[in-house]
């Protein structure tokens, strides 16, 4: 397997990092097993150095003249919408996505994590596709790229030969990934000498106070929301906040990429984990505390939401 990882200037010093550590790991790890043959990494860009986001300067070996079966992109350093608005307008960005377009016709296998899935939504590729990012950004990669089906809970999202990771140190569950398509033993074993334990999801990671603040109304929404876990109602939080129902749904929906109702349980998964971690009450407890009349429901909902059960969540605290 050929990859190609290509590097722009401004790159996130630890998603690159990231990525050729866990290949090279991967491939001497494989290297006394002769059944299994590594990866052939490669990094390249389409200038000859770049600096990093902390400042180090990284040599670069021209584009392959033979096309990459992957590519990876690893994120841009830019951690805001407007940093991320000005990077992305920037000509560089401009020549990989034409670069990108070119060799997904070709079939590359593209790959990109956090800030680097707004490069590969640049190029229309992601366009109709499913795909995620760095959740905290997922309200301006909507507002940017409207045509993607953005799913920002998830850590790995596969779309034919286009594949998108979630935020920061999800480089390592891409650079496992790509190897457990070489062996998932080896992928296995490379997890184990990093000590990384993979997440099927982001869900767990997501603040919902922050994306609401990126929305007057829904920040208006957010706060009512919290103060009525145990009994609410849409026609109420609608009129409390000034809106109707309709409006208000709309514009959840635009801004989050989710339903009220789905909000509504994120913010009681948020609440449950949190006495779960800090409280000695039952489930039934916390359940009838954030709005649910069984703990059943409250259990199946921080299983979808987190990933996790109710002893994983207290036990990851205790630990």
């Amino acid at each position: 397997m050929r990859i190609c990882v290509l590097a722009l200037d401004g790159v996130f010093d630890t998603g690159l990092s990231a990525i050729l550590d866990t290949l090279q790991l991967a491939n001497e790890l494989a290297a006394g097993k002769s059944t299994i043959r590594g990866a052939e990494v490669t990094l390249s860009g389409v200038r000859r150095r770049v600096r990093t986001q902390q400042g180090f300067q990284v040599t670069l070996a021209a584009l392959p003249k033979t096309r990459p079966d992957v590519v990876v992109l690893p994120a841009l350093g830019a951690k805001t919408p407007e940093a991320l608005e000005s990077r992305l307008a920037e000509r560089d960005i401009g020549e990989v996505a034409g670069i990108l377009r070119a060799w997904a016709k070709a079939g590359t296998l593209l790959t990109a994590a956090c800030t680097a899935t707004f490069v590969l939504a640049s190029s229309g590729l992601l366009d109709d596709r499913a795909a995620t990012t760095t959740w905290w950004l997922s309200p301006y990669f909507r507002q940017r790229f409207p045509r993607v089906a953005l799913d920002e809970s998830r850590m790995i999202v596969q779309a034919g030969k286009l594949v998108t990771a979630g935020a920061a140190l999800a480089h390592f569950d891409l650079a496992l990934w790509l190897v457990r398509r070489i062996s998932p033993k080896l992928a296995q074993t490379a997890a184990h000498y990093l000590v990384f334990d993979g997440r099927p999801s982001q869900a767990a990671y997501v603040e919902q106070s922050h994306l609401a603040h990126s929305d007057p109304l829904i920040e208006a929404f957010e706060r009512w929301t919290r103060r009525h876990l145990q009994n609410f109602s849409l026609e109420d939080a609608a009129r409390a906040i000034g809106t109707s129902e309709r409006t208000l749904e709309r514009r959840v929906r635009s801004v989050l990429g989710t339903s009220p109702v789905s909000f509504l349980q994120d913010l009681r998964v948020e609440r449950a984990v949190q006495q779960l971690k800090t409280s000695t009450a039952s489930v039934d407890e916390i359940a009838e505390a954030v709005g649910y009349g069984d703990a059943t429901t409250l259990r199946t909902l921080l299983r979808k939401k987190t990933g996790r059960g109710v002893r994983e969540l207290r036990s990851s605290h205790r630990a």
